[in-house]
């Protein structure tokens, strides 16, 4: 069939895309890539569709299908939406995804290269001309696009030439591809997105969430834009989840279990219902994490798993819980994040925890589990042994300054939580400067040890810079006393002086330990049986890599933002990995995209800044492969995931 008419297709309503595919994914080098190769008629693939009744097919986007046989499109989505998105100069009806990807492409007539516009390049230049323009006024029109020319001389007395590839170029649209379909009233939902699957075989797969959420867009084509407007809300608030995490909220609530499984039966009204009820008891758990433990946005909500675990606990009791009773659940809450409940076997410790609750058991059996999985739930000097901001207890850090008395340094303040604002985020301040540390010969290990972070404003920081304690303290004790000790700072001044440093972390452990535990008791209501016991450690394990302060971490970000300029998903910062079955953290690994960095692939990809070998070689043997600069990650997103060859099309 002719590209034309495949475009045509999608106007009037014979082609769609089915609910379950994803969004559009690709990116400006990937839709160079493909008009390249269709300028010059290199095979570009064929479709698969999926041909079926258009009164039962479920569709993304708000089109209007044509009567009979509509085809969804299995294979084929991102060539498609490209050229749709090119030729007609907009995003077909069921777009999802970043449209600039194919906004402003040109073609120059004498190179016959396409490259996206480029103002300085571009703006004088008669011989690049605008492809969708091309397209949109086809041979009518092509006049236009010589007359400019003319006035150059040097280009005139090639005006055939470049009347030959327009031609060529306009004829993109009577290329055939070769569609192939999938029918027949035995191709039910599952056995298409099993047929989609193998299709895509070297790419990532759709979830056990994917196959449910398109179970439930079947019978409620709103439910996906109903949960990401819910997403956005909470983004709003400085909270990042997925879909995946949504839904699994949404099957707590509703069924009292975690496996995807047991939404399969549930009819429309049951998963509106259930969706209503997960978002309220979420909204309720991050006001409580947020108001009371001071975790109040993304870079510190550890252990985000349990929160499915809460809205089940909080639906079975009507979103209604006395002060002990939050408070002891926070306990919980905090307790699973500090020691890792849920970063290894996500989906069978949260059905353990369900299991729980659905044999009558309270927040207190709850904790049970939790002291049966883990030991002990006390904290000791040695927790805050960790260093980079992905250590775990990086949060409990945030949490004690949120939770207690902790003042500001510049100010005097207190730092508690809902007395910033949203928008006035606490920063990590080096207690001891890192660049005299490093002077004084210690390794970025000791620089970046937690027992070194403090939180204090903007200002405050800017105004400390890389004092010495032993100068700046004495000022900060002066202009607001008690204010050291409320960040849990040893008042033995000798400790205060550079060749002390590590005498200083030591006692600052303890410290910190004594406040965890009793900020962790003041949640229990004098039930503090829970903190009693001492768990026999395992042996200990070196935590690898990290993220090891500001810098090394806006470096990060700034190559996630360029990544999601690519139109490519953004990766996980301080990526949690962890022994599946205890929990213990056995790495941090700087920047993450756990199921590969664009959909269609299936290998994980880390990027690791200044790591040793050790913490390479353990990323590596986890099955990620790994960068070590920014400029290698970015040459491999180029060459690998945006190159314009005709595999990737």
């Amino acid at each position: 069939m002719k590209i034309s008419t495949i475009l045509d297709h999608i106007d009037n309503g014979h082609m769609a895309l089915p609910e379950f595919q994803r969004g559009y994914v690709w990116g400006k080098e990937q839709v160079r890539g493909l008009f390249s190769s269709l300028y010059r008629r290199h095979p570009v693939g064929g479709l698969l569709v999926w041909a079926t009744e258009s009164a039962e097919a479920q569709y993304r986007g708000d089109m209007q299908l044509a009567a009979g046989i509509v085809k969804l499109l299995l294979d084929g989505q991102q060539r498609m939406t490209s050229l749709y998105g090119v030729v007609r100069g907009k995003p077909p009806k069921f777009f999802d995804g970043n449209a600039s990807a194919f906004t402003s492409l040109r073609f120059n007539m004498e190179t016959e290269v396409f490259e996206f516009w480029q103002p300085i390049k571009m703006q004088d230049d008669p011989l690049w001309v605008d492809v969708t323009a091309v397209m949109q006024k086809g041979n009518a029109g092509m006049r236009e696009f010589f007359a400019p020319i003319n006035a150059h001389p040097e280009h005139a007395a090639k005006m055939f030439d470049y009347m030959g590839r327009l031609s060529n170029l306009l004829g993109i649209l009577d290329i055939d591809l070769h569609i192939e379909e999938v029918t027949g009233k035995d191709k039910t939902l599952d056995v298409v997105v099993d047929i989609f699957n193998r299709v895509n075989s070297g790419g990532t797969k759709l979830s056990k969430g994917d196959l449910a959420l398109a179970k439930i867009c079947a019978e409620w084509p709103e439910a996906r834009n109903q949960m990401k407007e819910k997403l956005h809300e909470w983004q709003q608030a400085g909270y990042d989840f997925s879909l995946d995490w949504l839904l699994r909220s949404v099957n707590t609530a509703l069924t009292g279990e975690a496996k995807f499984l047991y939404l399969h039966d549930k009819q429309a009204p049951d998963i509106q219902d259930g969706l209503k009820r997960a978002t309220r008891h979420i909204d309720t758990s991050l006001n409580m994490i947020s108001g009371r433990l001071g975790l109040d946005h993304d870079r510190v909500l550890f252990g985000r798993y349990a929160i499915p675990v809460m809205v089940r606990y909080l639906d079975q009791r009507s979103g209604r819980l006395d002060e002990i009773e939050r408070d002891k659940l926070l306990f919980w809450f905090a307790q699973a994040g500090m020691w890792g409940r849920f970063s290894g076997s996500t989906e069978s410790y949260i059905d353990k925890d369900l299991g729980v609750l659905e044999s009558n058991g309270g927040v207190d059996k709850l904790l049970a589990e939790l002291r049966l999985w883990h030991g002990g739930l006390s904290i000791e000097p040695g927790h805050f042994d960790g260093w980079s901001l992905g250590a775990r207890f990086y949060p409990v850090l945030y949490m004690l300054t949120r939770m207690g008395e902790a003042r500001d340094w510049g100010t005097g303040l207190p730092l508690k939580a809902n007395l910033l604002g949203k928008l006035n985020r606490l920063e990590v301040h080096h207690i001891f400067p890192k660049a005299r540390l490093y002077k004084a010969g210690q390794g970025r290990q000791e620089v970046n040890a937690l027992a070194n972070f403090c939180f204090l404003t903007k200002d405050t920081n800017l105004d400390i810079r890389d004092k010495y304690p032993h100068d700046y303290f004495v000022e900060v004790e002066s202009r607001h006393p008690g204010a050291l000790a409320t960040q849990w700072i040893p008042m033995d001044e000798n400790l205060w002086k550079m060749e002390n440093y590590l005498d200083f972390l030591e006692a600052r452990k303890a410290l910190l330990a004594e406040e965890a535990n009793q900020r962790m008791r003041s949640l229990l209501h004098g039930d503090t049986q829970w903190m009693e016991g001492r768990r026999t450690e395992p042996a200990a394990v070196a935590v690898k890599g990290g993220i090891s302060d500001e810098t090394e971490e806006q470096a990060l970000q700034a190559l996630n933002q360029w990544v999601q300029e690519q139109g490519l998903p953004a990766g996980v910062l301080s990526y949690d990995y962890s022994d599946p079955q205890s929990g213990q953290q056995l790495a941090v690994f700087d920047l993450v995209w756990p199921t590969g960095v664009q959909e269609e692939l299936s290998q994980p990809v880390a990027v690791l800044l200044n790591e040793d070998n050790d913490t390479v070689a353990l990323a590596s043997q986890a099955g990620f492969r790994c960068f070590t600069s920014a400029t290698a990650f970015k040459q491999y997103i180029k060459d690998e995931i945006l190159a314009e060859v005709a595999d990737a099309v």
